[in-house]
């Protein structure tokens, strides 16, 4: 397969994967499809770096990505700040509709007390399912430091959801278990 076919199927199998990516950071989201055709751009001129597996490929672009919002954030001069909207693991079919929403505020609210950092390796494992090692890539740290960052959000959000009222069901922190 040549270079340029390559290139062609990484950016079918990982575009929309990017656009989500960015979409949860950047506020307002209408600028996600331009940034990720900046990481793509940039990936066509390293395209010699673009690794030959897939996963390591996929993960490689989220670098970038990574990358071009954090120098989007420093430059942008009024302090526009990275979001990212909360998705909360599907609850239980048997939940009531009460719980769901008092789950979901609960975890709103714990979210937003984690700091940006503890937001970021969590997302990159629950939400962009990304292994240790390729998180570990894309943040620029060894997969044991992204593990230990991983496991001290994990423990925060779970101390946070903990002292919030009684609501029902905590499936994020159980199912960002299988990620680590």
């Amino acid at each position: 397969m040549s270079d340029s076919e390559w290139f062609r199927d990484v950016y079918l199998e990982t575009y929309a994967d990017l656009t989500r990516f960015v979409v949860r950071r950047l506020q307002p989201p209408e600028r996600a499809e331009d940034v990720v055709a900046e990481a793509f751009a940039i990936a066509w001129q390293r395209l010699g770096d673009l690794p030959d597996d897939l996963g390591e490929a996929r993960a490689w672009l989220f670098g970038i990505t990574r990358r071009l919002l954090m120098a989007e954030h420093r430059a942008d001069s009024r302090g526009r700040a990275l979001s990212v909207r909360i998705v909360t693991a599907g609850p239980e079919r048997t939940t009531s509709h009460d719980d769901l929403v008092a789950t979901s505020v609960d975890l709103t609210n714990s979210w937003r007390r984690l700091n940006a950092g503890q937001q970021e390796v969590l997302s990159l494992s629950v939400w962009e399912g990304l292994t240790a090692a390729q998180a570990a890539r894309v943040l620029g740290i060894s997969p044991v430091a992204f593990r230990i960052r991983l496991s001290r959000a994990r423990r925060a959000l779970e101390q946070h959801l903990s002292h919030a009222p009684a609501a029902g069901p905590r499936s994020l922190t159980t199912s960002a278990e299988g990620h680590a």
